[in-house]
């Protein structure tokens, strides 16, 4: 098609361009050039009747005509000379007319004028009269040549112009054919060699498509389809593949889907256990070690004075690991009742649950003359505010619990958008205490994990722990900051109860001391840290 019109076109221009040149050379040439000599005949009339009118009157004014016909006849033949430049024969006719004007002239026009006396008229010779005439008549025959000739060259350029209009629009409608043709041939190959394949290979595809897996899609036609007929089986073959993994797979699944039934039945029937173990722990387990302690305690009191030092060393070690028994029990009580038992999902204002841990803090905090600065306000998330109070309290009791002997307490709280998770908020409670050696920042969230001896901290080891699955249960994650070397910082995430702001300056602390409140139970237990 790019052939055909590239040939179309320059066979249009070169037949378009044709026509313009005969059209030029009639219009800005033999037409000009008849018009010119029309001027020169009629110079050369106007030089006749001048001589004739002043050989008669003897009065140069009647010379005017002679003197402007001559000019106006040079201009003339000049002008007729140009147009005629590539016609010989018409320049041979304007030579002749030069020629005979120029021999009328000098042997007839110019003795005359010569002759005559100006101011005495007289009659003209007959002979002279008829000399001049036959000159003259000899030049008009020139003119009828010439007239002829110019005439012909016109109706010439007039037929050459009609031809090539003919020509032209005879070869334009040839090429508007060649289109039309080279259009229809192109349509049947398009049809033949690309559409054709095209429906085969989309009832292919759309058998397979509607569950005929293994039918194999052909490659046929122009590479290019053939190309894409290949790609598509190749993606078939992947598919049928695919397909037979996931069946494989979904055998499996289904395999794997019986034993967790399996096992989310057991699973209930553990649960069922581990309640009534609960139970068990919490009351029956609980009421021989109350004996134990109470019948040692009426041990000591009634035989106080029959025992020796060492009788009552040993009562007073049966009373006290009867007590850390039952803080033991409570703890883990406590423990594994985090997302069983307070399981609530409400929207909580962290400055209401921190109060109330503050509250029940009133006497540690009031004992080391602590100072505790916290943002205000706190932001909102959703949770349990029973299991955010014991976060807070266990937070800030260990700050309290492992302070520097050097210097009085002094805890932080500090709250932002976390900048690595968008809608979360990054807590952090933070103090000037003993601090946490780098090595155990993982070992502190271990329950029971104790990093000092009874003697120098008491508890059970399980304050951490269960902050970390009170945090986790919300969402969250918890973290011992090991670049906070100045004391421990302990930091948190909880997902908020709405959009959080871009990440900001921590917001501004409020100093908090002790509230003057009566003195509430002080926290169940925390993980000890070494100094």
């Amino acid at each position: 098609m790019m052939l055909v019109v590239v040939v179309g076109t320059v066979v249009g221009a070169n037949m378009l361009d044709r026509t313009a040149q005969v059209s030029d050379q009639l219009l800005r040439h033999v037409q000009p050039a008849q018009t010119e000599a029309y001027r020169v005949q009629a110079a050369l009339v106007n030089q006749e009747t001048g001589v004739r009118g002043y050989a008669s009157a003897a009065d140069r004014q009647f010379l005017e005509p002679y003197v402007r016909g001559r000019h106006d006849e040079t201009a003339a033949a000049a002008r007729l000379r140009a147009l005629v430049a590539d016609r010989p024969g018409l320049l041979a006719d304007l030579k002749a007319v030069e020629q005979g004007a120029a021999a009328w002239r000098s042997g007839y026009a110019e003795p005359l004028v010569a002759a005559v006396v100006p101011g005495r008229p007289q009659p003209v010779d007959q002979r002279t009269a008829d000399r001049g005439k036959e000159s003259f008549d000899h030049l008009r025959a020139l003119w009828t040549h010439q007239n002829a000739d110019l005439t012909q060259a016109v109706h010439d350029g007039r037929a050459r112009l009609s031809h090539e209009r003919k020509l032209r629009n005879a070869v334009l409608i040839g090429m508007v054919a060649v289109f039309l043709l080279t259009g229809l041939v192109l349509a049947v190959l398009v049809r033949m060699l690309v559409t054709r394949p095209l429906e085969a290979l989309r009832r292919a595809s759309r058998q397979v498509a509607d569950g005929d897996f293994d039918h194999v899609i052909p490659s046929a036609g122009p590479a290019d389809l053939a190309g894409v007929a290949a790609d598509v089986e190749g993606m078939r073959q992947q598919i049928v593949a695919e397909l037979e993994a996931s069946r494989s797979q979904r055998d499996v699944l289904t395999r794997q889907t019986a034993d967790l039934d399996a096992q989310a039945v057991e699973l209930r029937r553990s649960n069922a256990e581990l309640e009534q173990f609960a139970y068990v722990a919490s009351h029956d387990l609980q009421e021989p070690l109350r004996k134990v302690a109470s019948f040692c305690q009426l041990l000591e009191k009634r035989y106080g004075d029959k025992l020796d030092e060492r009788g009552l060393q040993y009562v007073d070690f049966a009373v006290d690991g009867a007590k850390r028994m039952q803080v033991l029990i409570n703890d883990l009580l406590t423990f594994s009742r985090v997302g069983r038992v307070n399981d609530a999902q409400l929207p909580v204002a962290l400055d209401q649950t921190l109060d109330k841990a503050l509250t029940n803090l009133t006497t540690a905090v009031e004992e080391s003359g602590a100072r505790i600065d916290r943002p205000d306000p706190l932001p909102e998330v959703v949770g349990d505010p029973t299991l955010f109070t014991m976060l807070w309290q266990n937070l800030v009791g260990n700050a309290l619990k492992f302070r520097h002997p050097d210097r009085a307490p002094l805890v932080r709280v500090t709250c932002g958008p976390d900048p690595e998770t968008p809608d979360t908020w990054r807590l952090s409670v933070t103090d000037n205490g003993i601090g946490v050696p780098a090595q155990f920042a993982e070992k502190v969230f271990v329950i029971f994990q104790r990093l000092h001896s009874r003697d120098a901290y008491g508890g059970t080891g399980i304050g951490l722990a269960l902050c970390k699955k009170i945090v986790e249960y919300h969402g969250g994650r918890i973290w011992l900051d090991t670049d906070h070397t100045e004391g421990t910082r302990f930091c948190f995430t909880l997902p908020s109860a709405a959009p959080t702001p871009a990440p900001a300056a921590t917001a501004p602390a409020t100093a908090v001391l002790a509230p003057a409140v009566p003195t509430p139970a002080a926290p169940d237990a925390h993980t000890e840290k070494k100094a």
